[in-house]
């Protein structure tokens, strides 16, 4: 999927080989900021070169780092730097690229595991930023540390696309929301059991008044909650508004709450139409990927789960196992197993991935569960002598989100479509059992 990306993860699979006690590698730590990173500059034999080197997130700055980089390698003849950063926002993302584009080895740390070694180097827990560039130069030395990846701009536009999306749904909810328990709540509660319709939400913009609707005509009502052509449930549920309208315990509405609702609805309308606007580009930037074609032949992967997965997993060969895929999406099963309940500990996933992948899946897995019948008798036989556990209908489609993004994650690998009977033949990981 990209040349480059497999060149330095081969690099990187190199280096963390090799990095530990090596007399030619020069550790930079890195702690970045909005306006002025600091570096650390040491050896992996744990020797200090330059403790703390301020440089700006500029051009400028940018080439006082790599000129000090050059001398320090000339004076103390060390010939592989490596660049060690922990993420701040997205503060870091220019520093890595341009680095990255001048041939750097750049490698990420992660931030829990900067605040776990924080208290390994001088015995507290206290926050110095003079000091994290040590501690993330410290955690390389030690081979602790995770693949930076460099997508192509394609890969970007889809990962942007969908966390764009993210924002706008979660707007979307809470609007909706509000409208739900705060307008609606307030001025017609009895319009809380019809909520969700266009015609519900013209009622809330329109007339939301339950007074105005009683001393409208239906005929008047309809045409103003909904013109156009009349269905059946349309007709019965605009005719339930109206007669209910005339008992409602609501309070009085005056012009500022109803150009309050007519507001919030709007708002509603345009998100809802800037997503769908966002899942149309979604798609196109989608449909450049073979890969996106084979996931969407997995049952229960539709548009949206399939470019989440694609999305997040990208370059299927940055992964040597299934594991780590797992690991990815915070599917792995963890538990605090010492001492004597050790052996009867229950392990849990860890939660610690993407959790917008994790519930897609979910999603993906509760459908397949009910409309392929591969996966239906595979979800069958897996309640067979439990289905009076508590929560294990939940469990097993847990279980099952784990099958289908191993199933996705190799489809990826061999460019393949689904067949159910790779499916039946597959076999399962020890690590995937619930």
């Amino acid at each position: 999927m990209n040349c480059l990306n497999d060149s330095r993860l081969e690099q990187f699979q190199q280096l963390k080989k090799e990095i530990r006690g090596s007399e030619q590698h020069l550790i930079v730590g890195i702690d970045a900021a909005k306006e002025k990173h600091r570096a650390f500059f040491g050896t992996a034999q744990g020797k200090t070169l330059l403790k703390n080197l301020v440089f700006d997130n500029t051009v400028e700055g940018f080439e006082k780092l790599d000129a000090t980089v050059e001398r320090i390698k000339v004076q103390y003849g060390l010939s592989k730097p490596v660049f060690g950063i922990e993420p701040t926002a997205n503060y870091h993302k220019p520093l890595a690229e341009h680095l990255i584009k001048c041939g750097r080895m750049v490698v990420l740390v992660g931030g829990v595991a900067v605040k776990n070694n924080r208290q390994l180097l001088n015995g507290r827990w206290d926050k110095n930023d003079d000091k994290d560039s040590a501690n993330v130069a410290d955690l390389i030395a030690q081979g602790k540390c995770l693949f930076y990846e460099y997508p192509l701009m394609t890969l970007r536009d889809v990962r942007v696309l969908l966390a764009l999306k993210r924002r706008l749904t979660k707007r979307e909810h809470g609007i909706s929301a509000y409208i739900r328990n705060n307008i609606i709540a307030q001025y017609f509660p009895e319009l809380d059991k019809h909520y969700g319709p266009a015609d519900t939400l013209a009622v809330v913009r329109e007339c939301l008044d339950p007074s105005a609707i009683a001393g409208m005509e239906y005929d008047e009502f309809c045409r103003t909650v909904a013109p156009g052509k009349m269905t059946l449930a349309k007709e019965r549920r605009v005719g339930t508004i109206w007669r209910i309208a005339v008992n409602s315990i609501g309070c009085i509405m005056g012009e500022a709450a109803s150009y309050e609702a007519q507001v919030m609805v709007d708002s509603l309308r345009q998100i809802r139409q800037s997503i769908k606007s966002v899942d149309d580009k979604l798609e196109d930037a989608c449909l450049q990927f073979p890969e996106y074609t084979y996931l969407l032949s997995i049952p229960g992967f539709g548009q949206d789960v399939s470019a989440k997965v694609l999305g997040a997993i990208g370059n299927p060969y940055r992964f040597t196992s299934a594991k780590q895929v797992l690991e990815m999406a915070g599917l792995d099963l963890c538990a605090k197993r010492s001492g004597k309940t050790s052996n009867t500990a229950t392990p849990v996933i860890s939660k610690q991935g993407k959790s917008d992948l994790r519930n897609a899946l979910y999603q993906a897995a509760f459908i397949a569960s009910l409309k392929n019948t591969d996966f239906i008798t595979y979800f069958t036989n897996k309640l067979q002598w439990r289905a009076t556990e508590k929560g294990i209908g939940t469990k097993m489609r847990i279980k099952l989100s784990a099958k289908l993004l191993i199933i996705a994650w190799t489809l990826m690998k061999k460019k393949e479509m689904f067949a159910s009977v790779c499916f039946k033949m597959e076999v399962r990981p020890k690590y995937i059992k619930i």
